[in-house]
């Protein structure tokens, strides 16, 4: 391939040795497996083995502990702490007991502690981060590659997700997954105790299977203290699959018997668009979405008609790139299992990207007819998906089917071999075909092998992607080439990849391939190939106020298609935390770009193509998150293309637990070029107020204004969850120009009721 001969001809020795690095690591993953792979089965009576016997008695499941059934049964009492060091006890202990009957798994905990617990929000699915809580790791399959998380705080909010193979990694996870269980907390002067009661309806498991894998964590936030029962070393994440116990079953799980669950909605609303001279007119929709467990580790979600009107609306950010911001999906439909389709490419490359499913590039919504995805464990070691929407038209956008088939294999230990086909295929009129033939369909297929040893302090990938479009032939591949070693201090990591031109991704996201050229306002397509490499060192002081010092250096060098310089940035960045939980973090970048097409950042004369160097830094701090009233500010500076930009960045909470939370948050940059390039100040100013009345009604309003963008935003969101997974959504939102100030563009009211029904 060219593009590693050109990285060996660079004239830097810099270059020459960090792709000498790159073989050299990336043959240490290839010869890995013959050492790893060799191992025997794991010891069952490995330091962290947990028997669960089935109940005797009933349990009620109200947070007390008083039930017979908790009066025997082994008991999971020796936590290790994780964090903010690995070393040693918690400052505070916590007990564990499980049993069963034939239709729940139960969990009792106790969480010793005499300070009053610390939340953030009553809102289902605020996480685990900063809230006293405690947390079940669940590994049904016992294979380290899928599993579960549920998360219960002091004061009973439940968070739940999906564990895979990267959600120990820095990608974390987002509580997409939502399913009905029962929990429920009780506060003692010395301590805090929760009971939790999961269905085997809503965990995926392979009959017969008498061994899975668990561990569980305690958050205590008034001592800063991570701690788990199964020892996890502090450069992992708590929840990760690699470094769970054995829970030990008395007899076969009871089968979960027929699981189908249908969620119809109604809704109806007003709404006008004085931006386009529409005027007010009422709305009604009803459709409908269902659960149907095909087997105890396979499931098919159907949706008719689907409608998201109760999602929050995107966080808008600062835009000083030169590309499109990648935001997160939010609709419910596609996050259940996401991980099957999603997993392929690194963040800034992902051959399967959700949005741009039944939404255009504005983000405006594109009707979905119906959907259907099947998801889950085929085989001991081998999970799939199929998915397939049907979108309908709208104005200059032809009704649209899009298709997915993922195909993970586990191998080794903690290894993936994946392989996926997308198909996007437009129903075009014949003058659509004509005017632009590569509406017609796009299609990717691509393989990909995840390398994990046992321990996850090695993973390695590679992938090879290739996308299909009309009369396109070649440039038209994505390949990747990574290896990243995690240890106690060290973490490093290098990946190099390369994107053809013609690479495309109807279904997909690529964040540089676009490039906007201000002058003809247009956008052209240009392939790049890069080279990534960072390395972080991490020191924990065993005395002082600090718990740990973070290093890292990181470059990413871009070259265009015919190798020729194009981009490289160098990023310096150090922070300490602190034990009350304040973070101070520091951070210097210095960069060299070949501008390729003119950009402008004001609504003067657009920067021309040459070459620009520039450097800036930036200091933050964030306080004590424990304290009813917290902030972040953040300040930087430098130069910025020819010119220079001044940032400043804030963020105030005031919480009086646990009803309410206020937040306010705000940017601003000043950019200043010479003439004629001009100067602007670009404001982006964000409250955010929540009322959480109970754990099963809230009020959230959100405010966004953004120079930037010309918007100003309200929305306003009420949720009343009547019943477990059932909810009523009432949203107003309303949206302004900024400038001119307050004249409107559109507003809508709209109501939403959806009912949660087991069949």
């Amino acid at each position: 391939m060219d593009y590693f001969a050109a990285l060996i001809n660079c004239p830097t020795n810099h270059m020459r040795q960090v792709f000498t690095l790159t073989i050299l690591l990336l043959g240490y993953v290839a010869l890995c497996p013959l050492v790893s792979f060799s191992q025997g089965p794991v010891d069952a009576k490995a330091p962290f083995h947990l028997n669960i016997k089935r109940l005797a008695g009933a349990i009620k499941i109200d947070g007390v502990l008083d039930d017979i059934a908790w009066k025997d049964g082994e008991v999971a009492a020796h936590f290790y702490k994780k964090f903010p060091n690995d070393e040693g006890d918690p400052e505070r202990q916590t007990e564990v007991k499980t049993t069963y009957d034939d239709s729940y798994m139960y969990f009792a905990f106790t969480a010793y502690g005499t300070n009053a617990p610390v939340i953030q929000s009553l809102k289902r699915d605020i996480g685990h981060d900063a809230n006293d809580g405690i947390a079940i790791i669940l590994d049904p399959v016992n294979q380290k590659t899928n599993g579960f998380f549920f998360v219960v705080n002091a004061y009973n909010v439940q968070s739940d997700d999906i564990l895979t193979a990267n959600s120990g990694t820095d990608d974390g996870m987002n509580f997409s997954w939502d399913n009905k269980w029962l929990s429920a907390t009780k506060i003692y002067p010395d301590r805090w105790t929760a009971e939790i009661a999961i269905p085997f309806k809503t965990l995926r498991y392979t009959p017969g299977k008498t061994v899975w894998g668990v561990n569980f964590l305690r958050i205590d936030v008034q001592s800063n203290e991570y701690s788990t029962w199964a020892k996890v070393p502090r450069s992992f994440r708590s929840y990760d699959l690699g470094y769970t116990g054995l829970l030990s079953w008395d007899a076969p799980p009871p089968s979960p018997g027929s699981n189908i669950a249908v969620i119809p909605y109604v809704t109806g609303g007003l709404s006008s668009d004085k931006e386009n001279d529409k005027s007010t007119k009422g709305t009604a929709n009803a459709g409908f979405d269902a659960k149907l467990a095909l087997s105890s580790a396979m499931n098919l979600d159907l949706t008719v008609n689907p409608d998201f009107s109760q999602i929050e609306v995107d966080q808008q950010v600062t835009n000083l790139t030169r590309y499109n911001i990648f935001f997160p999906e939010r609709r419910t439909f596609f996050l259940e299992n996401a991980d099957i389709f999603s997993d392929y490419g690194i963040d800034p490359i992902r051959p399967f990207y959700s949005r741009r499913i039944g939404l255009d590039n504005d983000g405006n919504k594109i009707p979905i007819l119906f959907g259907a995805r099947l998801s889950g464990n085929l085989a001991k070691r081998t999970r799939i998906g199929v998915m397939n929407i049907q979108t309908g038209r709208k104005n200059d956008y032809a009704a649209q089917n899009y298709s997915a088939v993922s195909v993970n294999q586990s191998v080794f230990k903690r290894s993936v071999l994946k392989g996926y086909f997308l198909n996007r295929q437009g129903f075009l009129t014949d003058d659509e075909k004509t005017k632009d033939p590569m509406k017609q369909y796009g299609r990717n297929a691509g393989l990909s092998f995840d390398f994990r040893n046992e321990k996850g302090t090695w993973e390695g990938w590679s992938y090879y992607n290739q996308s299909f479009k009309p009369g396109i032939t070649k440039d038209n591949k994505y390949v990747d080439l990574g290896v990243t070693y995690t240890g106690r201090a060290l973490k490093a990591l290098v990946e190099v990849a390369e994107v053809g031109t013609n690479y495309y991704t109807d279904m997909g996201y690529v964040e540089r391939i676009e490039n906007y050229d201000a002058l003809r306002d247009t956008t052209v397509r240009v392939g790049f190939k890069h080279l990534f490499t960072e390395l972080q060192y991490r020191l924990f002081p065993k005395k002082g106020i600090a718990t740990q010092h973070s290093f890292e250096l990181s470059r990413y060098y871009v070259l265009n298609p015919n190798n020729s310089f194009n981009e490289v940035n160098y990023e310096l960045t150090y922070y300490t935390m602190f034990k009350n939980t304040s973070m101070i973090m520091f951070i210097g970048n210095a960069d060299k770009v070949q501008l390729l097409y003119p950009i402008s950042f004001t609504d003067k004369t657009p920067l021309p193509v040459d070459t620009y160097q520039y450097a800036n830094g930036m200091v933050e701090y964030d306080s004590d998150l424990r304290k009813a009233l917290s902030f972040m500010i953040s300040a930087g500076g430098g130069s910025f293309y020819n010119g220079t930009n001044k940032q400043v960045k804030a963020a105030i909470k005031l919480r009086s637990q646990p009803h309410v939370n206020i937040v306010l948050q705000a940017e601003y940059h000043n950019l200043k070029f010479p003439e004629p390039y001009g100067s602007t100040e670009l404001f982006l100013i964000a409250p955010r107020i929540e009322i959480n009345f109970s754990t099963n009604i809230f009020w959230t309003t959100f405010i966004q204004y953004n120079t930037q963008r010309n918007n100003f935003n309200i929305n306003s969101r009420f949720q009343w969850r009547y019943k477990p997974m059932s909810d009523l959504f009432i949203v107003y939102t309303d949206n302004y120009f900024t400038d001119p100030f307050f004249k409107n563009k559109n507003r809508a009211v709209v109501f939403k009721m959806n009912y949660w029904l087991n069949i």
